[in-house]
């Protein structure tokens, strides 16, 4: 599996805690330093059946700063994506990847089901 995390979010930092705790295998990628492409988080996307916004880190000060709750909506899907992937902090975290399952933010009993 693949876990997407920023190491200093302390929502990031249970589900790390919680991934160990269960013996999961991961491989650890930094959101900031290695942030997903935008074709990357297409595919995110699709597999997670979410919609696009829930994949925006909402409660981040990047998005408020960019006031991206007036902007998202007149955006194309496309632009959405290339936006995410301009800067990780704009990106929900955790992102845990698995085969055939994509898993956005931390939700204890979510994770646990699907571990």
């Amino acid at each position: 599996m693949l876990f997407v995390e920023y190491p200093k979010c302390t929502t990031c930092q249970r589900a790390k805690k919680f991934l160990d705790a269960h013996g999961a295998e991961y491989t650890d990628r930094h959101i900031k330093e290695d942030p997903p492409t935008a074709e990357e988080l297409r595919t995110w996307q699709q597999a997670s059946g979410l919609p696009l916004k829930k994949f925006f880190n909402t409660s981040g000060l990047l998005y408020k700063s960019m006031a991206l709750k007036d902007k998202l909506p007149a955006m194309s899907e496309e632009e959405q994506l290339d936006l995410l992937s301009s800067d990780g902090m704009l990106v929900k975290r955790p992102i845990l990847v698995g085969d055939g399952f994509v898993l956005v933010g931390f939700r204890e009993g979510e994770w646990e089901a699907r571990l």
